[in-house]
């Protein structure tokens, strides 16, 4: 009766063993990009905050996360605090606060801001809550009828703000996405508070 023969494994050589850490490096590689690139480029993105035009609620150099899918499945919101391509340089990213929806008027007199809709025909006075002090007076009185496809726009530190004030509504089509999580710093660490201003 003869003894079933025991054959060796065959045996790696360190060339072959160089080559299969190679491919897995690659694997995971490709799957870890194929996973973040979607979310980069089509869910969410990060943004880093410049300058002062959006205290006391943002700062300079704050690392933000952008989200870039709700509003394929919602309108933007008023209060919401967008992130969008600047419309006379689209190579540059702002951040500021929805203030008025398509088809609104907006006015703005007297250091205050009032809304007129379908809604207050006679116009609301937006209250703000968010800004420091809450009284903060924007200027120049004047009044903006918002297109069908545009959002009127404002900085949080009015006195220091780039907006709608100067260059008009913005069109959606320059908007990307809306602020939800602060990275950096570590203090803030977090969701970010959108004051959603329904009336």
């Amino acid at each position: 009766m003869n003894d079933p023969e025991i054959q060796d494994e065959p045996q790696i050589t360190p060339a072959k063993n160089w080559l299969l850490e190679i491919r897995e490096i690659v694997k995971v590689l490709l799957v870890s990009l194929a996973i973040v690139l979607p979310i980069r480029y089509f869910i969410a993105q990060p943004f880093i905050v410049r300058g002062a035009y959006m205290e006391p609620n943002f700062f300079d150099r704050e690392y933000l996360v952008v989200d870039e899918i709700s509003y394929l499945l919602r309108e933007p919101q008023r209060g919401e605090a967008i992130v969008f391509r600047y419309p006379k340089d689209p190579r540059q990213f702002f951040i500021k606060r929805i203030i008025g929806l398509p088809g609104e008027r907006v006015e703005i007199k007297s250091g205050k801001i009032k809304i007129f809709n379908s809604t207050y025909p006679t116009g609301l006075i937006l209250e703000e809550s968010y800004l420091r002090p809450p009284e903060l007076a924007p200027y120049p009185d004047l009044v903006s009828t918002v297109g069908p496809k545009e959002y009127f726009v404002l900085g949080d530190n009015r006195n220091a703000s780039s907006d709608s004030r100067f260059w008009g509504a913005l069109d959606r089509r320059f908007l990307i996405g809306r602020a939800v999580f602060r990275a950096w710093p570590l203090s803030q660490f977090g969701v970010i508070t959108n004051y959603v201003l329904n009336y």
